[in-house]
């Protein structure tokens, strides 16, 4: 690719070779629930507290991008603090439960299926222990309030525990490459997030490197990713790089309506020595209740084999090229950061709080606008993030844009 300009924005020429490389990847991920918009922003982050602005060497944002790229950090430990605000009323625990009967059509229904639980990370405050050691080995544990759930790929083997319940989830894989897919199921670490985010720099984005911080005592670049369209809700993505391995240690997005981010995800702890082997080990507590895997995916985000690092398969699975196997295919409208994913669920529209009744009307109501147009009707969910418009007659439109960008998508539809 072309070298950045001075002010290390993208020009006209340099998108060009930028969008050849990372165009295929979507921006974010089609909720098949509306309890999906949520979860699908997991892989988007408040601005960063800087404790420090250490003096470091000039780099352009080309080559903190390629650093990016090129780091492969196979060992590894740390704490990372993940914080989502998207705006959602308080549930009470409601969006776990929905989270879960969403996935259970799919997965086997065990509070252990790391499907159904890493969905958690879409709301609230939570602190989620790493290890990593090679390709092979990898450990996340979410601390819960006196519980645990913890996540092992270990070889073959991918177990999942929840303490609360003491349930277990059990998948094995043909290799090592499927088990890893199976564990991977929700970006949780900001490579992950950084990665995805860079996945959707284009000729629409403006690209920079502006300072410099210290997160978990390492010395970063400040990488600052901006859509140039005005009519995205994302207002900017701030990466803090590691200035010596190249991985993202905090992750920033902040909504273009201003506030709190949206989410921040961060290391509050680092080490880069080689975990105890002992760390991957899992030994079924007694009376636990064991949920073998059956051969399903779970709708597993697929990564290259590397800790944290999402692979080039992870955009089968999103709005993009081949989407003709989603439900009633899947397509984008337009481009740049105001693109439109839609599809059609063949069925009739979400059903109004009335219709639905109980805790989940509730729910409903406190999201949804309707809407009318030439379309017919609808009604708009809302988070700070990701809006949906999900039409009377079943179809589907959802992005990071405002509410008439999805109307007039729905007129011109």
């Amino acid at each position: 690719m072309a070298p950045y300009e001075s002010d290390d924005s993208t020009s006209a020429g340099e998108s060009d070779d930028l969008r050849a490389g990372r165009r295929k990847a979507a921006r974010y991920v089609v909720p098949v629930a509306v309890v999906g918009v949520a979860a699908a922003t997991i892989g988007l982050v408040p601005a960063l507290a800087d404790s420090g602005d250490p003096n470091l060497p000039k780099i352009s944002a080309q080559q903190l991008i390629e650093k990016i790229a090129k780091s492969d950090v196979q060992q590894m430990s740390g704490t990372v603090k993940i914080s989502t605000d998207l705006g959602l009323p308080d549930l009470g625990g409601l969006e776990s439960s929905l989270a879960s009967g969403a996935t259970r059509g799919s997965g086997d229904g065990s509070s252990a299926d790391p499907s159904a639980k890493l969905t958690e990370l879409a709301t609230g405050t939570h602190t989620v222990r790493v290890a990593a050691d090679g390709p092979d080995r990898q450990k996340l544990s979410l601390l819960e309030n006196a519980a645990e759930y913890s996540l092992i790929h270990n070889g073959k083997d991918v177990w999942g525990y929840d303490s609360r319940s003491n349930s277990v989830y059990h998948s094995t894989g043909h290799d090592s490459a499927d088990a890893r897919k199976k564990q991977e199921q929700a970006p949780a670490t900001p490579d992950q997030l950084a990665k995805e985010a860079l996945k959707a720099v284009d000729g629409t984005t403006s690209v920079s490197v502006q300072g410099t911080a210290q997160v978990a005592g390492r010395d970063a670049y400040r990488l600052v990713i901006k859509p140039k369209d005005t009519g995205s809700t994302v207002g900017q993505i701030t990466v803090a790089v590691d200035a010596k391995t190249g991985l993202p240690l905090k992750f920033t997005l902040t909504p273009a309506s201003g506030g709190a981010a949206v989410i921040d995800a961060g290391f509050t702890q680092i080490s880069f020595a080689r975990p105890a082997a002992s760390t991957f080990d899992f030994k079924t507590p007694k009376g636990a209740k064991v949920t073998e895997d059956k051969g399903h995916e779970n709708g597993s985000l697929k990564g290259d084999g590397r800790h944290g690092a999402p692979g080039k398969d992870l955009g089968k699975g999103m709005p993009g090229k081949n989407l003709g196997k989603g439900p009633g295919g899947m397509n984008v409208i337009g481009q740049g950061w105001d693109s439109i994913a839609t599809f059609d669920t063949g069925g009739k529209g979400v059903p109004s709080g009335s219709e639905a009744g109980g805790q989940f009307g509730g729910f409903l109501d406190s999201l949804g606008d309707k809407v009318t147009g030439k379309f017919g009707s609808g009604t708009v969910f809302k988070t700070r993030l990701i809006n949906a418009l999900v039409t009377d007659d079943g179809k589907v439109y959802v992005g990071a844009v405002d509410k008439d960008a999805l109307v007039k998508a729905a007129n011109a539809g």
